[in-house]
């Protein structure tokens, strides 16, 4: 395969027909965050909810959804495309659609979505397409996830209000896919709190500069 051929499938989203096929059984990843020592797969707390946002490369946004107050637990991880299970080298290839994603376990009774949503819009630049930064492919696009038609809802609106900022301050259109009901596969162990075991690795976070016009809680 040519060079540019390469290129071009990593800028593009396969067809199901071109997708990798992936694996019935999930690959092996931590047992424990890393961090916090709590269970990656759960089972959590009662009345947690789940979000999964993709910013980029996993290893930063990671890192700074466990780091928010109200966060239970984070992993890393592939979400919004075709291949059942896949492991990051595949993800690589272009041939998965999947996003590096963040899967994000939350108290909604000590921080809400909304807020979520304005660490995610604010800590990275949602109009560069396919790509974060130096980080160029498929895999590094801007996505939400949302798990619950309330998400949804504020995802959507979210996403106007902060476009609204961005137009204000003479930036692009957003190009961030907001994709309901999606499912969230798991990283390999090496990939989980990455940040944590690495604390001189690397972080392609680099947000806008713009604020977003969603109010924190009082």
């Amino acid at each position: 395969m040519y060079l540019i051929d390469m290129f071009n499938k990593k800028m593009k989203l396969p067809a199901a027909s071109e997708a990798l096929k992936g694996r019935a059984q999930p690959i092996p990843t931590a047992k424990n965050h890393f961090v916090s020592g709590r269970a990656l797969k759960g089972p959590y707390p009662e009345g947690m909810e789940t979000a999964i946002f993709a910013l980029g490369c996993y290893w930063g946004a990671e890192r700074l959804f466990w780091e928010a107050p109200g966060v239970w637990v984070t992993a890393a991880g592939f979400a919004g495309g075709t291949t059942p299970n896949p492991t990051y080298q595949e993800s690589c290839t272009g041939l998965t659609g999947h996003a590096e994603a963040v899967l994000v376990v939350f108290d909604p009774g000590k921080v809400s979505y909304e807020e979520l949503l304005a660490v995610f819009w604010e800590a990275h630049d949602p109009t560069q397409g396919m790509r974060q930064g130096n980080d160029i492919g498929t895999c590094y696009r801007s996505g939400l996830y949302p798990t619950t038609a309330g998400q949804m809802e504020q995802a959507t609106a979210s996403r106007d209000a902060y476009q609204a900022a961005l137009r204000s301050a003479g930036r692009d259109k957003i190009t961030t896919e907001i994709v309901p009901d999606q499912t969230f596969y798991f990283a390999e162990e090496f990939h989980q709190q990455y940040l944590a075991k690495n604390p001189d690795g690397y972080c392609g976070l680099r947000g806008t500069g713009v604020s977003c016009p969603i109010p924190a809680r009082a």
